[in-house]
């Protein structure tokens, strides 16, 4: 298995063969759960197509990552095991390799970025107990991986990259082996949360060869958008700004090793000019296409809650991720579409502004700055001649009150309907006040959410 990418000049095959993948398969046999393949009625109604959910959130733990950290670590050497293993991660990656420090005896340090959740410290402290240790970085996964970095240059231990390595990347292709599997080679389209590219990279490997026809189409959060950076360069690029918000995929840098194969593979971005996305079948001559498209942040959210309240999957952002893309997808009736849930490690503090962003993504939730006179009976009109019958306030907050006749208000407004904005925009400039809509993607409005 090659370990040092040459992207333009080797085949996919070259890189990584589904060989190793099958090889992975028997090294983390035992230890990883074959996780349930499950037809959504929902979805599948909504798409007109036969979508499936491959359930890694029901890991064990609660994502796809602990295939490659495991896979990776049981072929560490027993020198390289005595000195230990350093990770970064976002959370997930950091489960799997505190599970295989306790399964392997191998002791581990994990650096998080600082908007890891609690709940994903937590957990990698229970799957990890005596055998690692947590270090806090900056507020993203780069600062951690640099940290990280420093530490191996330093200790000697051995790094277990989330994403960039032959040995991980191999790991998480074996999803697509058990999808193959399960649907008995039956597979139109698989739909891949990205991040690094780890796992769409091993998946791609699998796919090209023991299923060249299945099309594979790659989701990244629209504020980390890495790999769509990275095919437009021809090459990983850094980006400057990302919202961290889908913490499993939010990386300013794709994998050096996951953008070879891609890019091997013949792999392109979706732009929204040619959007919605025809998922259709090559003919069996031709391999199938792979593209990357980006998912609002808001449509992830939205479809966090619909999984929960439709299906019961309690999915963290990056898991959700691949699902919110169909919403950008057409399919035919006939076809098979396998989305990837790829963790469930959410935290429940963080429904508050998974709910907030979802009303904004859906239209239905807005914020204005209004000026009103300070004398009595103002708000009362503005309630009155403003507000629509199914409109509700949300926030109202001063930002600044002195002794001038006016003084200003951050308002929130949930609307009845996405509908109901234009009427409200028509009272607000019949009222006479001085109002400011702060739409989303604005500079105010990013201090809101």
């Amino acid at each position: 298995m090659s370990t040092v990418p040459r992207a333009q000049t080797l085949t996919t095959a070259e890189l990584l063969t589904a060989a190793d993948i099958d090889k992975a398969a028997e090294r983390i046999s035992g230890i990883v759960a074959v996780t349930p393949l499950e037809r959504c009625d929902r979805l599948s109604q909504v798409t007109g197509a036969n979508i499936f959910l491959k359930r890694e959130d029901q890991q064990r733990v609660r994502s796809y990552k602990l295939r490659g950290a495991y896979n990776l670590m049981v072929q560490l050497t027993e020198p390289e095991r005595t000195v230990g293993v350093v990770c970064a991660s976002a959370g997930n990656h950091a489960q799997g390799v505190a599970f295989a420090c306790r399964a392997l005896g191998i002791r581990g340090r994990i650096y998080l970025p600082s908007n890891t959740p609690r709940q994903k410290r937590d957990r990698i402290r229970a799957h990890g107990g005596p055998y690692v240790e947590l270090k806090v970085t900056g507020p993203t996964y780069d600062e951690a991986a640099a940290a990280a970095l420093r530490d191996c240059a330093e200790s000697g231990a051995t790094l277990v990259p989330p994403f960039d390595d032959p040995r991980t990347v191999a790991g998480q292709g074996t999803v697509a082996r058990e999808i193959l599997e399960q649907l008995e080679g039956l597979v139109d389209v698989v739909v891949v949360p990205v991040g690094g590219g780890g796992l769409i990279a091993g998946m791609t490997a699998y796919l090209h060869d023991r299923s060249p026809s299945t099309t594979i189409v790659g989701a990244e959060p629209t504020g980390a958008a890495s790999m769509i950076g990275a095919l437009a360069a021809r090459g990983p690029v850094t980006l400057r700004e990302i919202d961290a918000f889908v913490d499993g995929a939010a990386v300013r840098r794709v994998g050096d090793f996951p953008y070879a194969v891609l890019s091997a593979a013949g792999a392109s971005a979706v732009t929204h000019a040619s959007l919605p996305l025809v998922a259709s079948v090559p003919a069996p001559s031709h391999p199938g296409d792979i593209s990357i498209l980006k998912v609002d942040e808001g449509a992830v959210c939205t479809e966090m809650l619909d999984l929960y309240q439709n299906e019961g999957v309690i999915a963290e952002p990056a898991g959700a991720l691949a699902v919110a893309a169909l919403k950008q997808m057409k399919f035919e009736a006939h076809q098979n579409v396998v989305c990837l849930v790829s963790g469930g490690n959410n935290d429940v503090s963080r429904y508050g502004e998974i709910i907030e962003r979802s009303l904004v993504h859906m239209g239905l939730k807005h914020y204005f700055l209004v000026n009103f006179p300070q004398e009595p009976g103002a708000l009362r009109r503005f309630l009155d001649n403003v507000l629509g019958p199914d409109d509700d306030i949300t926030l109202f907050e001063y930002v600044k009150r002195n002794n001038r006749e006016t003084g200003g208000a951050l308002v929130g407004i949930e609307l009845g309907a996405a509908a109901g904005l234009d009427p409200l925009l028509a009272r607000i400039r019949e009222s006479g006040m001085e109002v400011e809509h702060l739409e989303p993607g604005t500079p105010a409005f990013r201090y809101l959410i």
